[in-house]
This record gives structure tokens, sequence and C-alpha cells, in this order.
């Protein structure tokens, strides 16, 4: 199963800020645990790239690593080469699109309006995501997804239990969720690892 449909058959991915090398491995075994399998750690966090490599070199394949907040091209191939298996970004940019296109990468670009989601489409964009979605809701993408309808979409920005399969329902293929899931800076001791498995599995649910 490639990563687009991987992320369509999971529902979710998570979006992991500030950690470390020292917690990232421990992150993402105890986000695989409760059923999560594709994270993407952002690149405005310190030394990401090494933070990446530390992750590929120590986790299994089902946990598939991205890289988010991906804003161009030379970030994009720097993520690639230390390991992450796909790209999101908040925006669209082309030159992001072709570099990850060249590698052979997945890359999962920000749009917001109708013409953005369009233009990411013809430019090879397999799945776009949605952001901030929280300030549209549930109802847009759904609007948005009636004249496009071979578009895929994720939604991301204040995904909730409260209203995470409403965007399901209303045609999100997957959700980003971020600090509601995981708040990496604040993971140290292995009851901060159990919680977060506990968290995974509850959103998970919420899928079905």
């Amino acid at each position: 199963m490639d990563i687009i449909e991987g992320i369509k058959h999971e529902k979710v991915v998570a979006v992991i800020r500030k950690s470390s090398k020292d917690n990232i491995v421990s992150i993402l075994k105890a986000l695989a645990k409760g059923g999560i399998h594709h994270v993407e750690i952002t690149a405005e966090t310190p030394k990401v790239n090494e933070i990446i490599a530390e992750a590929a070199a120590n986790v299994d394949e089902s946990i598939k690593i991205g890289a988010g907040t991906v804003l161009d091209s030379e970030t994009a191939r720097a993520v690639i080469l230390a390991g992450a298996a796909f790209v999101v970004a908040p925006t669209l940019n082309k030159e992001t699109l072709q570099i990850c296109q060249r590698y052979g990468v997945e890359h999962i670009p920000g749009v917001f309006t109708p013409t953005e989601i369009l233009t990411a489409y013809e430019h090879g964009a397999r799945m776009v995501k949605v952001f901030p979605a929280d300030a549209v809701g549930p109802e847009y993408i759904k609007n948005i997804l009636g004249p496009l309808p071979q578009v895929t979409a994720m939604v991301t920005g204040g995904i909730t239990k409260d209203n995470l399969k409403e965007y399901l329902l209303h045609g999100s293929a997957a959700v980003g969720l971020g600090s509601n899931l995981v708040d990496a800076s604040k993971m140290k001791i292995e009851e901060d690892y159990q919680a977060l498995t506990e968290r995974a599995k509850e959103f998970i649910e919420l899928t079905k």
C-alpha cells in the first residue's frame, strides 16, 4: 500500500512539533501502538533532518515518516535525503511539488481556495491539505468537493474528538492531528507515551 492509500485507509496523520532525537522514536512507537502509522515531523523543529534520520533508522517499515511545514524545494530535498517518505506543507509551492516528483516522494501541499486546490491537483498532487480547516468547518469541505470530486483532501487545523467524524462524513479522506494528539515537548517518561497510545486509540476509534 503506497503512502496516499495508507493515509486514506488509516484516516489520521499525526503532526509532531518540537520533538527531539531523544524522544522521537518513543513517540512514533507509542503512536503506532495506538494505530497511527503516518506522521509528519515539522521542518521548523531544530535539527529536523537529524531527527528524521534518527526516526527512519530506528522504527520498522510500518511507520511512515513524513516531513511537515515544508515551505520550499530546498527544504524538501533536505528532508527527503534525511529519510522522509512524504512531504507536507501549509502552502502550495510548485517547485516543491516538482522536487518531490523528481525523488518519487508524495507531496501533500496546503491549499484553501478552489483555485489553489485545482492548481495543486493539476501539478500532480494526489492529495491536498485543506488548511486551516477550522476557519471554515466541515460544510466547506463538502461544498469544495462537490465540483471537484477528483480531488482527495485531508484537513488540518483545529481537529478535535468532537469534530473529526464530521469532517470525514463531509468528504475528507483524512485528518491531520497536532497538539490535540501529541505535545512532543512534554513527552519524557513512560507514562507520557502510554497516555499518547491511549489518545491515538481514541482518535482512531472515531474514524470507524
